[in-house]
């Protein structure tokens, strides 16, 4: 009888994760995580974390499975938020779910959890691990789930071999609905919650309310800038090399205020992310506009109206050596080595066509079709199949 210890977060999910490892005839213990104490950046007058907590307590009851809780909201402040506000304010928009995974979850929690003798992790994500064999030994796999609609791969992309070498996804075969439908069966008090929204494990909180607490408001305009400025005039379509062809799709444009013209104002560029269209309150524009670009340093936002303005469609974006990280690590290029990929810029979002192309810096990523809003700071991740190989962070 194996040991594991499963993230009970109090929702559908993890509840569901814990029952069928228990079926499947595994010693289970429910583990809830705090990760936050800041009772003011909530939505309301609501105290996710101790419903949650509750929930989770009533789940392991249910199921007569051993239960504690602990806090880990010194490490996620350190590792989590800290590093949320250093991103902002670099005016990258970074990623805090994979975050969450990648530090706390699968390690710290990890950690706490092989203390208790644990030989697993579980927690209920909706993806898949599979293992194949070569002459070095185990190669453990991360496949995306069944349920393409809930596929939460994207979300554990940074994830090494060693992590997911102790992990196990008991809902990967199911769909959303099958969950449910077991959660009803067994009267869980999680059956029909809703799925929570908001930052990894802090619940409801408001980003810009959240942001406030470190980065200070601080007025500044919105430019508009027409999508037959003279700054998209420059099409270049010869090359000397592919690195230079490279260089230049996934090149980010340099806007200046004379390249359009003030529209209205803001309370604080760093609160902006590429692509966002809510919060600009500017109106009387024939489309929408959204946010092309944002310049933390003048406190300067652009914009541009519709989904097809060309400052936010781009067919490349690179990943230095730094932020690369491959969970196949026999399938690593080497310099100047490219590889066919499914790959994707954000969660959800349909897998495209794509290669890779290793360079001596890092990694360029080109498209097959142009990109929507490719933001700094947020993971790219490619696919082979049903496989996530590797992942990295957009510079």
């Amino acid at each position: 009888m194996k040991r594991v210890v499963v993230g009970l977060s109090g929702g559908v999910d993890s509840s569901v994760a814990a029952y069928i490892l228990k079926e499947q005839g595994y010693e289970v213990i429910g583990l809830f995580m705090k990760n936050w104490h800041d009772d003011s950046v909530t939505i309301s007058n609501e105290c996710p974390w101790l419903d949650d907590s509750n929930d989770a307590v009533l789940v392991a009851d249910k199921l007569g499975i051993p239960f504690q809780t602990v806090d880990l909201s010194e490490q996620y402040k350190e590792r989590i938020v800290d590093y949320m506000f250093k991103e902002y304010e670099m005016g990258r928009t970074p990623n805090p779910d994979v975050l969450c995974n990648r530090e706390i979850k699968f390690d710290v929690f990890m950690k706490i959890a092989l203390d208790l003798g644990a030989d697993y992790v579980a927690t209920g994500h909706y993806c898949r691990k599979g293992i194949i064999e070569n002459e070095e030994g185990l190669i453990y796999q991360l496949l995306s789930g069944v349920d393409t609609n809930k596929d939460q791969s994207y979300f554990l992309c940074q994830l090494s071999q060693e992590q997911l070498s102790k992990s196990l996804f008991p809902i990967g075969e199911l769909t959303k609905p099958e969950v449910r439908e077991i959660a009803t069966k067994l009267n869980l008090v999680t059956a029909e919650k809703k799925d929570s929204q908001g930052l990894c494990f802090i619940g409801k909180v408001k980003l810009p309310d959240f942001l406030q607490q470190q980065l200070k408001p601080k007025e500044g305009v919105i430019v508009e800038i027409l999508e037959d400025a003279p700054i998209y005039h420059h099409h270049k379509s010869v090359f000397d090399s592919k690195i230079e062809a490279l260089q230049y799709l996934s090149k980010k444009i340099e806007y200046t205020i004379n390249d359009g013209k003030v529209v209205g104002k803001h309370q604080g560029a760093h609160y902006f992310t590429k692509g966002q269209r809510k919060g600009l309150a500017v109106g009387g524009t024939p489309e929408p506009l959204f946010v092309i670009d944002t310049d933390v340093e003048n406190n300067i936002i652009y914009t541009g109206q519709g989904k097809n303005h060309p400052g936010l469609l781009k067919k490349a974006l690179f990943i230095s050596n730094e932020e690369l990280h491959w969970i196949r690590e026999d399938l690593v290029l080497d310099t100047h080595e490219t590889m066919q990929v499914d790959a994707r810029i954000r969660y959800r979002q349909p897998l495209q066509k794509a290669t890779l192309h290793k360079v001596n810096r890092g990694l360029y990523i080109e498209f097959q079709d142009l990109q929507l809003a490719i933001t700094e700071g947020q993971f790219a991740a490619w696919y082979v199949n049903e496989e996530l190989i590797g992942s990295g962070v957009i510079s």
